[in-house]
């Protein structure tokens, strides 16, 4: 994004002044009323923990400020509600991670899916998760938790490919009670194992294993099985390293290298950026962010009630245009037209 906005203001902890320095910001403030609500700020960016993500989208677009926003949406639905009309009444633009469907090679796979290249979808597969955060302990308290942290990209990825979910089934424990968080122990107060099971709309079953608790891996991101054959993504959803793709009609797997190996998991910035600037929509929805929500919360109830839990909400498909899978990298990610620095941007430090 250099040369495309400046940085006006960034707000965060005492500490991390020197971070907002090395970004180039004009002031720092730990005030988020002096970033959400200056007159010389444009888009505001939200890198929070979850439980401030409402309040502080909110505040941002009471100013008619465009906002870019870290998942999830919020965590609570009656908040994302009033975001998801606030967004529809502008004047503010409203992108939430995660971006994942802006990867070229998500777009390519969707693409073989609504093509009908594998037949009607009946099943799928998804799993993100890791080790866990060892720098701050709000992942383990309550506002955080695998699901709001890392279930989140693959229920974003796979209603993104499938369509919405209409039921949610969950498991969720905590598997390491005690966690070390820099030079003291914390208690684990919510789920870091989940294993999801949500029936889309569609008619197709998805099954979500997520988790602090995931050392290493070396299976697929992503996998959509189908009548007539199977496609599913190499790596982490945020992370492709091509996918492969099986047709019964050519009785073999066709593998395809990565296309976009530079593609960076944060292009939600440039996205917006542009969208601003051309005065179009994003590609990705409040009324999905909204869904994912729904969803996320559904699985962390029904962990504990131990019963399937409906989902009301929808969404409209995404619009990924009309290109064909070789055109998918320019789709939205065309990094080649030219651009002039906007008036004026901002970020939020985190607070990670």
């Amino acid at each position: 994004m250099r040369g495309w906005v400046d940085v006006i203001a960034a707000c965060g902890r005492p500490h991390q002044r020197d971070a907002a320095v090395e970004l180039g910001a004009q002031r720092f403030t730990t005030e988020d009323r002096e970033v959400t609500g200056a007159a010389d700020v444009d888009l505001v960016v939200v890198l929070t923990p979850p439980a401030s993500h409402g309040r502080l989208a909110i505040a941002a677009l009471e100013e008619g400020k465009h906002v870019l926003l870290e998942k999830p949406l919020s965590t609570s639905l009656d908040e994302a509600k009033a975001l998801v009309q606030m967004a529809r009444r502008g004047p503010g633009l409203l992108l939430t991670a995660p971006f994942t469907p802006l990867s070229p090679t998500f777009q390519t796979i969707a693409r073989h899916i609504r093509r009908g290249d594998i037949g009607t979808p009946c099943s799928a597969r998804a799993r993100y998760g890791w080790s866990g955060p060892w720098w701050s302990e709000w992942f383990y308290k309550p506002g955080g938790g695998c699901l709001f942290d890392l279930g989140v990209y693959s229920i974003a990825s796979l209603t993104g490919l499938l369509g919405p979910a209409r039921r949610v089934m969950a498991m969720t424990s905590v598997a390491l009670p005690d966690r070390q968080v820099a030079d003291r122990t914390v208690r684990v107060e919510v789920e870091d194992n989940a294993q999801v099971i949500i029936e889309l709309g569609s008619g197709a079953l998805a099954v979500i294993t997520t988790g602090f608790t995931l050392q290493q891996y070396r299976s697929p991101a992503l996998e959509v099985y189908g009548s007539t054959g199977a496609v599913q993504m190499l790596g982490d959803d945020w992370d492709p390293e091509g996918y492969e793709l099986w047709r019964n009609d050519a009785g073999a797997w066709q593998v395809f290298k990565e296309t976009a190996p530079d593609w960076p998991w944060t292009d939600g910035l440039r996205h917006l950026v542009e969208c601003i600037r051309d005065g179009t929509k994003p590609c990705l929805t409040p009324e999905h962010a909204y869904h994912v929500l729904e969803v996320l919360l559904a699985a962390q109830r029904s962990g504990k009630e131990r019963q399937s839990i409906d989902v009301t909400s929808s969404f409209d498909p995404l619009n990924l245009g009309d290109a064909g899978p070789t055109e998918a990298a320019h789709l939205v990610h065309d990094r080649t037209r030219e651009h002039s620095p906007p008036a004026a941007g901002a970020t939020g430090a985190g607070s990670d």
